[in-house]
């Protein structure tokens, strides 16, 4: 399929890196295409950034049938643009697909689209260390229907954003509240697919959690609610001694393309790495035994984030001086250096856009 592109007639401009947060500025074009039964997906195009009408009736509204990815592209010190295992994320969205009968899409394709899109988005791309253009592909049900069933048609979108931090303390460690009164998904439900309605349900313990002066939410599992899930926006990591713990994927648990990449630069590195079911007792008895050294979650928006404090009901844990561990910033390093182009990619990560 060609892309048709259409092109804005006055570009917007970029704020300044240092005015960036999360999330918030968008770029001047968006890519489009749509599904239907008979066709296919079809009709990929390139067009400015722009609202979008659908019948009050589209079944994303009524039955959630949403999927998405969340990735960046970086500016590398020569100007050259480079994406981070940006196949896995397309490979997860198709995963997600399959598990909200969505139509897959050809991950080729797309890869060629997005490619388009960022060479026209080039400007939109900041150039200092821990900047970056968030891309946000994502799927939504269109039929006009209120009947449940899974729609005939669909829109698929990339749409671009210009981003600083994720957190507004960057590194400084996070505090996070674990819930006992709420959980994320069960097993056997959609919990391990990037799907709209995973973070609807993760709302209401989110603002509970921030009300309490908590940046995010440590889910515990349905079954037993004593074994440690993910937190609200990333997946979660201990360094229990000298063993590396993060919780094993169960079906309930979003598979992080970030997780997956501490985990292989942790076994290159020679460390002992566990995933495996932990739980938060385990957690507060390694702390009262000296044995807690550090907690970091990962993730594509903030990459590494420490943790300084996980509140339990009435017990509280701090984990180590205020400032991020070693074994963290490792990691933050390692990763952002093959990011933004300053290390070699030994890992065969990176895709060069230009």
């Amino acid at each position: 399929m060609k892309i048709a592109v259409t092109r804005v007639d006055t570009p917007g401009t970029r704020p300044e890196d240092k005015n960036l947060g999360f999330g918030t500025v968008f770029t001047d074009h968006m890519f489009v295409m749509e599904y239907a039964v008979e066709k296919g997906w079809h009709d990929p195009r390139i067009e400015p950034f722009a609202e979008f009408a659908l019948s009050p009736a589209a079944m994303v509204y009524h039955y959630g049938q949403a999927i998405f990815e969340g990735l960046k592209a970086y500016k590398t010190p020569d100007k050259k643009i480079q994406l981070f295992r940006p196949r896995d994320n397309f490979a997860r969205l198709n995963q997600s697909a399959r598990g909200l009968c969505i139509p897959e899409i050809d991950v080729d394709f797309v890869m060629d689209a997005l490619k388009q899109l960022l060479k026209l988005e080039k400007d939109w791309i900041p150039e200092t260390l821990g900047t970056s253009l968030y891309i946000r592909p994502f799927i939504i049900a269109t039929d006009p229907f209120l009947g449940v069933r899974s729609s005939f048609t669909f829109k698929f979108f990339i749409i671009l954003s210009s981003v600083g931090a994720y957190y507004a303390g960057g590194l400084a460690p996070v505090k996070i509240w674990v819930s006992r009164d709420h959980v994320r998904a069960v097993p056997g439900g959609v919990g391990e697919f990037k799907t709209a309605g995973n973070y609807a349900a993760s709302l209401n313990a989110g603002e509970i959690a921030k009300k309490q002066g908590y940046a995010q939410v440590l889910w515990l599992d349905a079954l037993e609610r004593k074994y440690i899930e993910e937190v609200g926006a990333m997946n979660i990591f201990f360094l229990v001694g000298d063993e590396l713990v993060t919780p094993n994927l169960t079906g309930s648990i979003l598979p992080g393309i970030t997780r997956f990449s501490v985990i292989d630069l942790a076994k290159k590195w020679g460390m002992q790495v566990s995933e495996r079911k932990i739980s938060i007792d385990e957690v507060f008895d390694a702390h009262a035994k000296g044995n807690l050294i550090e907690v970091f979650g990962s993730g594509t928006a903030a990459v590494i984030s420490p943790v300084g404090e996980i509140c339990y009901g009435e017990k509280k844990i701090h984990i180590g001086d205020t400032k991020p561990g070693k074994t963290a910033m490792k990691f933050y390093d390692a990763l952002t250096s093959i990011q933004y182009g300053t290390a070699k990619d030994t890992e065969n990560w990176i895709e060069k856009v230009d």
